[in-house]
């Protein structure tokens, strides 16, 4: 039974990645983006503290991605109808991908400074 629960939920959350994948330009290249760190990771092999890092800092990226995405869908569907701030928190939520990925490139740079120059 439970792992019955479990399969059905790891079926909705790949769904919910897959509509994500289709509908959102700026996943797709976060994606590109994140394949490449982690090329780039093993080639120079990275220590272990560094893959960490990086490897975290991608998932909050792409994890703020899809809730940025889902929280912009249920702002549209609420629309202006409910309250003129669905804009705001918008760009809110916008601001939250944008600020992980700030970090994500400092923490990159600084790591991968040394292998670039």
């Amino acid at each position: 039974m439970c792992l019955k629960k479990f399969s059905k939920s790891l079926f909705r959350a790949l769904k919910g990645l897959r509509q994500v994948w289709h509908d959102e330009n700026n996943f797709r290249i976060e994606i590109v983006i994140a394949i490449m760190v982690i090329v780039l990771m093993f080639y120079w092999q990275l220590p272990i503290l560094e893959k960490i890092s990086l490897i975290s800092m991608i998932a909050l990226v792409l994890s703020l991605e899809v809730l940025n995405t889902a929280i912009e869908r249920i702002m549209d569907i609420l629309k202006p109808k409910i309250h003129d701030y669905v804009g705001t928190i918008k760009d809110m939520v916008a601001a939250a991908v944008l600020i992980a990925s700030l970090a994500a490139l400092i923490i990159g740079l600084i790591i991968f400074y040394p292998y670039l120059f």
